[in-house]
């Protein structure tokens, strides 16, 4: 945690959330991938989408597909 920069928000809340989310959700899975998603998410918004490298966006997609797993099975009742 000591050589995280904080003063870097691009690197920091993804950081942050990922530390953060693990302890909450009682699952490493779920705090890495918050921080992948926040890290592409702010990179996307800030316009520097050509600094995410490829298999970031293909486990990011994972993610994505992880966590919309719970909803869409609730959804649907399955």
């Amino acid at each position: 945690m000591t050589n995280i920069d904080f003063t870097d928000f691009e690197i920091a809340i993804p950081a942050f959330l990922t530390i953060v989310v693990m302890p909450f959700t009682y699952s490493i899975s779920n705090g890495i991938g918050a921080g992948f998603l926040s890290y592409v998410l702010i990179k996307i918004v800030k316009g520097k989408v050509r600094e995410i490298h490829p298999l970031l966006w293909v486990v990011t997609a994972l993610f994505v597909i992880y966590f919309a797993l719970g909803p869409i099975r609730v959804l649907f009742g399955v």
